[in-house]
């Protein structure tokens, strides 16, 4: 069977891998570079934490024991943390309640959520300035974690390719090719057919674009995002952490992720991303008022990405 794949992020190398692990004659076409796109920009929580309804949570749950099944099948490569997130939430009542109906749905679905206590929170990140929470519940899911998109991105197309599959970069799809009511191939923007028997489209939030066909189209209801990098600091951050300011996560070499879902909402993917931005200091300003060793800190870099959302918010899987 030939098969192409559209795109060489985490989906579309992941793909490309299993097809060619399977005996496929793989082209993965690529736009840009392996990991470049969606991927390069991804806060990559591995959880199942606000999925609904049920089916939906289900199917994030095997993504979260997959994530676990391949770091033990590549034993070595790193791309696979799971720390576990801490979460408290706002001071409102509304917030409160909220926070409790999730974590009874959650439970009720055999998922692994518990509350803890602030002497907790202090021994899991010792950091954060526990002062700051004032009495707000905080809840722990020891599952969940993130990936490092980018290296896994690269260790899956590096044994895709070994196992015979060809990678085309900078070969971005135009549209695609469809003979008697069925796709097979992809012509890419400089013009040239690729054919096969399959397409598979992992583009991402470019997904929408990859063919002029208004029945083969993916509707997509992208949201931006607007996330933040500091330089190495020396904190002993390990785990998510969600706060009603700001989340963040490790990034490797002492950098931490910063994000506020309200400040995605100022920005746009018209925007030339600086870390001297209002809306990058400002997010580095909620992390030092929460983590006083970050005090004085100023943002190293910031990215803005437009998350690949299908438009009924629900993954987009099988034929069309």
């Amino acid at each position: 069977m030939k098969a192409i794949v559209i795109g060489a992020g985490v989906i579309g190398a992941g793909v490309a891998y299993r097809l060619a692990e399977a005996g496929a004659d793989v082209t993965i076409l690529e736009a840009d570079r392996v990991g470049g796109g969606t991927s390069a920009t991804s806060f990559a929580w591995t959880n199942s934490h606000g999925k609904e309804p049920r089916e939906y949570h289900d199917l994030n749950v095997r993504g979260m024991k997959a994530h676990v099944a391949l770091a033990e099948e590549f034993q070595g490569w790193r791309w696979f943390h799971p720390c576990g997130s801490i979460e408290w939430c706002g001071e409102t009542t509304e917030d409160r309640e909220r926070q409790a109906r999730n974590v009874e749905r959650l439970k009720s679905w055999d998922y692994a959520i518990d509350w803890i206590t602030r002497k907790e929170l202090g021994e899991l990140e010792p950091d954060i300035d526990l002062g700051k929470l004032g009495d707000a519940p905080i809840t722990f899911c020891p599952q969940e974690g993130y990936v490092d998109p980018v290296i896994y991105a690269a260790v899956m197309m590096r044994e895709a390719i070994k196992r015979g599959a060809k990678l085309e970069q900078r070969a971005k799809v135009a549209d695609l090719e469809i003979r008697n009511g069925a796709v097979r191939g992809a012509r890419t923007k400089d013009g040239a057919l690729h054919e096969a028997d399959i397409v598979i489209n992992c583009a991402g939030r470019w997904a929408d674009r990859v063919t002029q066909d208004p029945g083969l189209r993916l509707p997509l209801a992208p949201t931006t995002g607007f996330i933040v990098f500091t330089p190495p600091v020396a904190t002993t951050v390990t785990h998510l952490v969600h706060s009603p300011f700001v989340n963040f996560r490790p990034d490797g070499a002492g950098r931490l992720m910063l994000h506020n879902t309200d400040i995605d909402d100022e920005t746009t993917l018209e925007m030339t991303p600086r870390p001297d931005m209002p809306q990058a200091l400002a997010i580095m300003r909620h992390t030092a008022e929460l983590m006083p060793a970050l005090k004085g800190v100023k943002p190293e870099a910031a990215r803005i990405t437009a998350r690949a959302i299908p438009q009924d918010g629900l993954s987009a899987i099988g034929p069309a």
